[in-house]
């Protein structure tokens, strides 16, 4: 069973460290400990039972409770399936910023680190081009470079 258990916002990794040394030390019937990206303040805990859940988050810091009804596999399943279409950015390409201090500016990409999901751009219309580095998710790309 899949049950939600309640955390101060952004303690969820140090919340999900705590809970895994403490079902470590114990013989609790806990499968896995879920720390879901994009969901801010909850864990998702899979247990045997209620009792197991609620014995494991009793006096912990930051755990603020637990959702009454454990969820099923279907709805897990529906939380935890990939909900981007990533449309890959290359060195050259063109893209527009959607958000932040830079919206609505083109830039050139003249770097990508796919591993932190950050472009380094070079801002187009501006006197002096200086390097930007910005999450790649607040940019579109509206030009892809030419293939040679």
């Amino acid at each position: 069973m899949y049950f939600v258990v309640r955390v101060t916002s952004s303690q969820e990794k140090i919340t999900a460290d705590i809970l895994e040394y403490k079902v470590s030390k114990s013989s609790l019937p806990i499968s896995s400990i879920v720390l879901v990206e994009g969901m801010r303040g909850y864990l998702i805990i899979e247990a045997e039972n209620e009792v197991a859940t609620r014995e494991l988050i009793m006096n912990e810091p930051h755990v603020k409770g637990m959702l009454p009804k454990p969820l099923s596999e279907q709805e897990l399943d529906k939380m935890l399936e990939v909900k981007r279409n990533v449309i890959e950015v290359g060195i050259n390409d063109t893209v527009e910023f959607l958000s932040g201090p830079f919206k609505g500016y083109k830039a050139k990409v003249i770097k990508v680190d796919s591993t932190k999901d950050e472009i380094t751009v070079e801002l187009m219309d501006v006197a002096v081009p200086i390097p930007v580095t910005t999450k790649s998710s607040i940019a579109r790309v509206i030009q892809k470079a030419e293939k040679v």
